[in-house]
């Protein structure tokens, strides 16, 4: 096995039972860093620190990364105009602030004969948006609902 130890110096190709001694003088552990080179690498560390550290960059890594939140307006076939602008503009707000915005239609009893309706509902919801927001999922039916996502506009330069 090729043999590195803790100061990052190469010993070569050296015997297993040679780099079992090396690491127990050294008071440290024996790791296999790569397994399926030839031949497999092997290095002298303190493992339960090599572990540590790397579990603390996994953390900060995660602490770095953007959750995207997503908002919920929904919305009946026969919901007046009035109604619909206070949930645009909270919709608008929320793509402001960089969430995303599910528009659904919920149908009850006959109205679902009509999808129409609804399409067109969601498509005065997306133009009205059009300014700050793309439709990154057009409109479709799932079961009695009929349901748009709405991303915020990447900004012009």
């Amino acid at each position: 096995m090729r043999l590195i130890d803790d100061r990052n110096e190469n010993h070569g190709v050296v015997p297993i039972q040679k780099a079992l001694q090396l690491a127990s003088d050294r008071e440290l552990d024996l790791v296999e860093v790569a397994p399926t080179a030839n031949p497999p690498v092997c290095k002298i560390m303190d493992f339960g620190k090599f572990q540590y550290e790397r579990a603390k960059k996994e953390r900060e890594a995660r602490k770095q990364q953007k959750q995207v939140e997503v908002k919920e307006i929904r919305l009946r076939p026969k919901t007046d105009d009035h109604h619909r602008s206070f949930k645009v503009r909270d919709a608008r707000r929320w793509l402001t602030e960089g969430m995303k915005v599910k528009v659904r239609i919920r149908f009850r009893g006959r109205e679902i004969t009509y999808p129409e309706i609804a399409r067109d509902m969601l498509s005065e919801v997306a133009e009205e948006l059009k300014d700050i927001a793309i439709v990154e999922q057009a409109p479709n039916m799932e079961g009695r609902t009929m349901l748009m996502v709405l991303a915020p506009a990447p900004e012009k330069k």
